[in-house]
């Protein structure tokens, strides 16, 4: 069989396992987040915390709650970091350095999971399950829940009212990142991933000699890493790490775990407001630019010309071999246009169109299908911005599910879609310009240029994955990266929930003649190209700095 109809095949197989679980997933989603009815673990959660869930909350609370639960991650993961030498489990491992451990406490709270530090090397058990691990579950749980006070917002009228948070987070993790979770690690133990809390030993190598290798409890942290679009490895090659990520198989399964949720979400979103037309709209909209970017990927890693390339089967280098090339480009795609992170192979090493494609995923926003909670509330602000220019086109005030979208709502969404770009091209230019982040290059000229766009590319977009070839681990870069990372995940958190509120305080406006139709194939094609138009207009001058002036010149 050839590479490209193999890559062929598995991106028919993901497609069609992501369609067998999108309705059942989507409207259990839809379920729990619509029901009265508490767990009784759930109570003794909220006991615990002392919150009251039935209350209901206006956003500027919702927002508190959020904010309030995401400073108290920060704090505690940084302390545990901190005080590693003298806890338990430690496999000897010292404390982490104080810029390291803000880096990385900051990193898996706001669900990026960026490591500039090498996992087996530096994390011992404790760190990593009662820190780390736990940071994958409730990080994508507060995505999720943000996604579904907007959603609320859309639904609901005057009352302002858009749930509780406190509510949301739990049922989020009780109810769906658990279950599935557990569901997802023992598929993944079945297909060898490792799962144990061993200390360090010796491995025998096949060229002489003995390399050290530690375990862990590597297929649960999987499975929610992947799960929760997180992305944060046990090991620093992550999964491409045969204890990780051990078999085609795993691959495939790991690449439909990134996408389930995301993808279910838009069928949770149509329940929700009642029309699962518009959650299929969402839905084509995130499909449509999701295989595009699979097939342009593909395009450019198989049709490399050259004749090592040629012997190959295309551009390998960098690349598993058990996968091959077309399953690393699923993967590639699908992680940068989701929040994960995970990488399966060395995004440095794809071609320089290749990896200009992993860049744009980040900057469309990931929304294709975006991260856990995130990618939902991230292309209805799209579909705002898709409404609102069809409104000026005809010369009538743009409604979407019902509510105008008048100064107030496009004001919150064009801050939304402006925060990031400013966090990623300013903090770029002064990497360039400032001599200290440049002795961190192991490239000149434009691939060079490629890894600093990649690394704030990817810390303000909460995405986590590197270009690699760029050392991280500085002040510099722990720094400013982890502020990306603050800022990238809430500063866009604020404008949603502002703007949930302001949706959630309008009275229903009724459907006329003139109402834009945002269920229709019309509506999906203005919506992906408004999102193209948009980034492209936004990030092409630094694109064609580096990757475009790689890849033509190649």
């Amino acid at each position: 069989m050839s590479p490209v109809l193999a890559g062929i095949l598995q991106l028919l197989a993901l497609i069609a396992a992501l369609a067998l679980a999108y309705r059942p997933l989507g409207d259990h989603m839809a379920r729990v987040y619509s029901s009265d009815r508490h767990l009784r673990v759930e109570k003794w959660i909220y006991k615990g915390i002392g919150a009251d869930p039935d209350t209901g909350m206006r956003w500027p609370a919702y927002l508190r709650g959020v904010l309030a639960f995401s400073a108290a991650g920060v704090l505690f993961l940084y302390l545990l970091q901190r005080l590693q030498g003298v806890l338990p489990g430690s496999l000897g491992f010292s404390s982490i350095d104080p810029d390291q451990a803000f880096n990385t406490a900051v990193s898996f709270v706001t669900n990026t999971n960026w490591q500039s530090y090498y996992g087996e090397q530096a994390m011992g058990h404790v760190v990593q399950t009662a820190g780390l691990a736990v940071q994958n579950f409730v990080s994508a749980a507060v995505g999720m829940a943000v996604a579904v006070a907007l959603v609320r917002g859309f639904a609901r009228s005057r009352d302002g009212d858009l749930g509780n948070f406190w509510a949301d987070l739990v049922r989020g993790v009780v109810r769906i990142l658990i279950p599935l979770s557990v569901v997802a690690a023992i598929v993944l133990v079945a297909c060898g991933v490792i799962q144990n809390f061993s200390g360090i030993h010796a491995v025998g190598q096949f060229s002489g000699g003995s390399q050290q290798w530690n375990g862990g409890a590597v297929a649960s942290q999987e499975a929610i890493k992947e799960l929760g679009t997180n992305g944060g490895g046990y090991f620093n090659a992550n999964s491409a790490h045969p204890f990780e990520n051990p078999t085609p198989f795993s691959n495939l399964f790991e690449i439909f775990l990134i996408l389930v949720v995301p993808f279910s979400l838009t069928r949770t979103f149509g329940r929700m407001v009642g029309s699962l037309k518009q959650g299929y709209a969402i839905l084509a909209t995130m499909a449509t630019i999701w295989v595009g970017f699979v097939a342009l990927m593909m395009w450019t890693e198989f049709a490399h010309h050259g004749p090592a390339f040629d012997l190959a089967g295309g551009a390998l280098e960098g690349k598993e071999t058990r996968f091959g090339v077309g399953a690393s480009s699923i993967f590639a795609v699908s992680t940068t246009l989701t929040s994960t992170g995970a990488v399966d192979s060395f995004h440095s090493s794809f071609t320089g169109l290749g990896g200009g494609i992993t860049m744009l995923g980040m900057q469309l926003g990931e929304i294709a299908p975006g991260g856990t909670g995130s990618g939902l509330y991230g292309m209805l602000i799209m579909a705002i911005i898709a409404v609102f220019i069809a409104g000026l086109m005809v010369g009538r005030t743009p409604e979407y599910l019902g509510k105008k979208i008048g100064t107030r709502e496009i004001k919150f969404a064009a801050l939304y879609i402006l925060i990031t770009p400013a966090l990623v091209l300013v903090l770029t230019s002064a990497a360039m310009a400032l001599p200290t982040p440049g002795n961190s290059m192991t490239n000149t000229g434009a691939h060079g240029f490629s890894e600093i766009l990649y690394a704030y590319t990817s810390a303000a977009n909460n995405n986590g994955s590197a270009f690699a070839g760029l050392n991280a681990d500085t002040q510099w870069f722990n720094t400013t990266l982890g502020v990306a990372m603050l800022l990238g995940r809430f500063l866009p958190m604020v404008f949603v929930l502002a703007l949930a509120g302001s949706l959630a305080g309008q009275k229903p406006v009724p459907e006329t003649a003139g109402t834009l139709r945002t269920d229709k194939p019309l509506f999906t094609g203005l919506l992906v190209g408004a999102i193209l138009v948009i980034t492209g207009l936004t990030y092409f001058p630094a694109l064609a700095l580096g990757p475009l002036a790689e890849g033509l010149a190649s």
